[in-house]
């Protein structure tokens, strides 16, 4: 009886405030879903962030010492992940963050070679253009990780002293010259002697990743780990 009583009040409660699929718009799925499971099962999984030398510490070699790196979802054009980290980054849709910070976790607490984490760091945005946008989307990324992965998120550890546009059309030595020098650790004791994780949305050409991680390696005692929500293929 009670059973049927639920039911009726959670179907009476999906008539009156519908919940839809942030990727298909299904209306079929529970409140505390953001995708349905066929969006859940389309998204272009790696498999790879458990393998050493996989593609994402490849970028690194010869540049900036990592510990470890990987990235959850291969990124392609017109894709379903495109649309949440569009709508991530340009719409204000924090839950995409949340959601996709969650999946990043998940993936990493199953790996044992992100298991000496001690702290994660976000990808810190230029104080203009995150009042531009309100946000810092890698922060939202942050907190869906921290949700699911208990380790500590220092979203001020590090800052971004110089402002760039936006880099999608330069080119990979362009991007390097452009990040040099471009990040500053303002809270080095929080990280002194402690294995980073330097968490950002996607990976290209990783400049900008390689100038925040040379600053954070500064600190005495520091080792880096990288992981992303999207690897560019």
């Amino acid at each position: 009886m009670i059973a049927s009583i639920q039911k009726i009040n959670t179907a009476i409660q999906h008539l009156l405030y519908p919940h839809f699929c942030s990727g298909c718009g299904v209306d079929f799925i529970s409140t505390k879903e953001f995708l349905c499971a066929k969006c859940c099962s389309s998204l272009p999984v790696t498999q790879f962030s458990h393998i050493p030398f996989n593609p994402i510490e490849k970028i690194f070699i010869g540049r900036v010492p990592v510990h470890a790196a990987g990235s959850i979802y291969y990124f392609t054009k017109s894709s379903l992940l495109q649309h949440l980290l569009v709508q991530l980054k340009y719409n204000n849709n924090k839950e995409a963050g949340f959601f996709l910070g969650r999946q990043l976790g998940i993936l990493l607490k199953a790996t044992d070679r992100f298991n000496s984490i001690d702290c994660i760091v976000p990808l810190p945005l230029h104080p203009k253009k995150q009042y531009q946008r309100g946000y810092n989307q890698v922060d939202l990324i942050g907190d869906g990780m921290a949700a699911v992965w208990p380790k500590k998120l220092l979203k001020e550890a590090v800052s971004r002293k110089i402002y760039t546009k936006t880099q999608t059309q330069e080119s990979r030595i362009s991007r390097w010259e452009n990040m040099e020098g471009a990040f500053e650790v303002r809270e080095p004791n929080s990280l002194r002697d402690k294995h980073v994780l330097l968490i950002d949305d996607v990976i290209t050409t990783g400049a900008s990743l390689e100038a925040c991680g040379t600053a954070i390696l500064a600190v005495p005692g520091t080792r880096l780990s990288i992981a992303t929500v999207a690897y560019t293929i």
